[in-house]
Parts: structure tokens; C-alpha cells; sequence
């Protein structure tokens, strides 16, 4: 990676654009070749899902201007949204002289839950469970032994005794290091294989055996600092402060504040072949956690008067198996991210986040969002009244100036035109 800072990147070209982030990542003309091109084809889709008939297509686009923990990165991000990746470019170039993002993370473990109805002592249940919890991760990991031989498997056995209105029922997590993997496959084939066992030390019947999303144990966070003389002053610092007070106490504000996050992170998942449903199910249940949906986001002054963002959540993605791997153009981007590992992975994911998010709430601090938003979708209404080439943009451009952005002044706009 030679620079992820490349001025006037998004005037250029989309082939310019694609030439220079190959030269960057050091990809082959094959992998720029995937990129480029439909990247997927009907045969290499016909074995990854059933019923195939086609394939549906979404933009890829790269975040610039990414600093993360002293490496400058390019973000590939996939999504049909305008104005997301433009955005958390901007965010990304703002926290730059604050000296970008700083992540942590903790270790890639997975919940795997075992449900056991009919036991007539659960809580007793539940204690000859956790008595005989190393037998029980002894068994599990002989499930996976290359997961173990790479310093994963079973580092933990949790019970509790959950009431329901089918009355008590005792809950067995398993907790599994999954190393570089999502887990799913692991933890579930471990779950199953454990149910006559649990059968055996409960005398209850067990029904469900399978992951859990919520990856509570596997956490990325992020934390930059935006200067106030970067992000418009005094001013709006206390303004995000403000938003952010907000969004931390109130569910209806929190969900479209998250849902600004999830923005940045779905896009960066879903560009790398990973799972988007897990990522979203995870995040949306970890800000629900103490039983208040609140934002996964803070932000508040220091003594300088900055801004200082912070952002954790649950980030359940794997850099071995599924599309990661068959996905010709999903390899591809996770050359031009240049990580090593999941937790890397899960880093960036925590740092986009943080810096999508910066950017949705400085625009409402300070011009409103639609503005940004609503010229990057004039384009987009002037392609759909039949808008090519240089009408795209002039049409556009029209209807921004004017505040009327729709299809019939689209198509008066290109009658004038003709």
C-alpha cells in the first residue's frame, strides 16, 4: 500500500480509478479483471447458492483517506446508497489530522447454543453441567482438531436457566475460539455433536443447537479524534456531542444513527464476501443489550475542545471459507485492504463505522443531510428519465441548484435539452 490519501480520486475515470487502487494493492490483471467485470459467473454462482439464474450486481466503490492504526488503507465498500462512500471518505480525511483511528479488539470468540427442555431440576441441571464443563469442551474440540491446532476451539462452558412462557429451559453456550473463521460451521457442528451428551447429564430432551449472532465476546473498536478547527469549529463539536447525547438515550433516534454506521460497515462486509445478515443481527441486539436500544457510537470534548468518537461492536467475519474465498472479486478486495486476519478485518469494520457515522452527523450539525445525499441521487433520477453521458451531470446539476429533484423535472430538463 503506497498511500490511501489520492487526490481528486473521485473525478477520474471508473477504469482510472480501478488502474490506480490495482498499482496501490499490487493486484494481477485478473484480479483487476474480476473487479472490472461481472466478477462472478453464472457457473461460479450456480455452486454457491441454489436456483441460480442470474446475477444481481451492486456497485463497488473505494473508500479513501483511511488511517488505522498507522497503515493507510483503501476500503473497498459495496452498496447501492449514494453519498456512503463519498462520506466516509470524508470522515476517514478529518480524523487524519487527529491522527486517525486507533482500534482494539478482543478475542474472535463465538457462542454456540445448546437448548434442553423437559429437565425437572434445571438449576440443578445447570450446575452438573458447568461440574462437568472441561469433559464437555474436551468432547467439542474433538469435533475440530485443526481449529485447536491453530489455537482456537472451546475456551469456556456457560448454563443458565432461561423462563419462558413454555416454562424453564436450561441454555448451554459454548464459548469457541474461531481463530480466522466466522465460526458458524464450527460451533454448530460442535452443538450438535454435544447434544447426547447434554441429554445424558441433564435427562432433558435438546432441541435447538446453533450459533448465536449476537457475538457479544468478539468486539472491534475504534476511536479518533477530529479536530474542531477540521469539522467547522466550536460549534459543531458540541453539536455532534449533542446528537450523540441523543442517540444514547433515545431508541428512535438510536436505530437511524446505528442504521448510519451499519452504512459503512454492511458495505465493507459485504465487499469482502462475509456475511451481512450475521454482522447487522449482531450489532442491531448488541445496542439492545441491557434491554434500551442505544447507539454503538459515542462522542464527547476533551479538555482541547476536539471532538473524540468512540464506536465497539460485535464483528463476526472470517478471512477462510464461504464467499471470501470463492468469490473471485471478494478476494480481490481483501488484497487491496492488505490484512492478515480476521481481527484485522474486524478493525476496519469498527473504523468505517466510526468514520460513516462522523460524517452522517456533522452534515446534520451543520448543512443537513439531504444536501450531500440528494445531489449524488439527482444522478440517478436523471439516468432513470433517460439521461447518457454529459446530460447525466448537467441534468443533475440543474435540478440540485433548483431544490427539485424528481422525474418529471428530470425529463422537462432533458426535453429543453433536445
Amino acid at each position: 500500500m503506497k498511500t490511501s490519501r489520492i487526490a481528486g480520486f473521485y473525478k477520474l475515470p471508473a477504469a482510472d480509478r480501478l488502474r490506480m487502487v490495482a498499482e496501490n494493492a499490487g493486484l494481477s490483471e485478473e484480479e483487476a479483471g474480476a473487479i472490472g467485470g461481472s466478477g462472478l459467473s453464472l457457473s461460479q454462482a450456480d455452486k454457491m447458492v441454489e436456483n441460480v439464474v442470474g446475477l444481481f450486481q451492486v456497485p463497488l466503490g473505494i473508500a479513501t483517506n483511511f488511517v488505522i492504526d498507522g497503515r493507510e488503507v483503501l476500503v473497498p465498500m459495496a452498496t447501492e446508497e449514494p453519498s456512503v462512500i463519498a462520506a466516509a471518505s470524508n470522515g476517514a480525511r478529518m480524523a487524519v489530522a487527529g491522527g486517525g483511528f486507533v482500534t482494539s479488539s478482543t478475542r474472535p470468540v463465538m457462542r454456540a447454543l445448546i437448548q434442553v427442555t423437559g429437565v425437572d431440576d434445571p438449576f440443578g441441571a445447570r450446575l452438573s453441567i458447568l461440574a462437568r464443563s472441561e469433559e464437555i469442551a474436551a468432547r467439542a474440540n474433538e469435533k475440530d482438531p485443526m481449529l485447536v491446532r491453530y489455537g482456537g476451539g472451546v475456551v469456556g462452558v456457560e448454563a443458565k436457566v432461561v423462563e419462558t412462557r413454555k416454562g424453564p429451559m436450561v441454555v448451554v453456550h459454548l464459548l469457541v475460539d474461531c481463530r480466522d473463521a466466522m465460526g458458524a460451521n464450527a460451533v454448530n457442528t460442535m452443538a450438535e455433536a454435544l447434544a447426547p451428551f447434554i441429554e445424558e447429564i441433564t435427562g432433558g430432551k435438546v432441541r435447538l443447537r446453533i450459533i448465536s449472532n449476537l457475538a457479544d465476546l468478539r468486539l472491534a473498536r475504534a476511536r479518533a479524534v477530529f479536530k474542531a478547527e477540521e469539522i467547522g469549529g466550536p460549534e459543531v463539536v458540541d453539536a455532534i456531542v449533542l446528537a450523540s447525547a441523543l442517540a444514547e438515550s433515545d431508541p428512535y433516534r438510536a436505530a437511524t444513527h446505528n442504521k448510519g454506521i451499519m452504512n459503512g460497515v454492511t458495505a465493507v462486509t459485504m465487499a469482502s464476501g462475509n456475511d451481512t445478515r450475521a454482522i447487522e443481527a449482531g450489532a442491531h441486539s448488541y445496542a439492545a443489550r441491557d434491554g434500551t436500544y442505544r447507539s454503538l457510537s459515542v462522542y464527547e470534548k476533551n479538555r482541547d475542545g476536539d471532538l473524540v468518537g468512540s464506536i465497539e461492536l460485535p464483528v463476526a467475519v472470517g478471512t477462510v471459507g464461504g464467499a471470501t474465498r470463492v468469490h473471485p472479486v471478494a478476494r480481490a478486495n481483501m488484497k487491496i485492504l492488505g490484512i492478515k486476519s480476521a481481527d484485522d478485518l474486524g478493525r476496519i469494520l469498527a473504523s468505517v463505522g466510526l468514520a460513516q457515522n462522523f460524517a452522517a452527523l456533522r452534515a446534520l450539525a451543520t448543512e443537513g443531510i439531504q444536501r450531500g445525499h440528494m445531489s449524488l441521487h439527482a444522478r440517478n433520477v436523471a439516468v432513470e428519465a433517460g439521461a447518457r453521458g454529459d446530460q447525466i451531470e448537467a441534468v443533475a446539476a440543474k435540478m440540485a441548484a433548483e431544490k427539485k429533484i424528481n422525474l418529471d423535472r428530470a425529463r422537462e430538463l432533458l426535453s429543453e435539452m433536445k
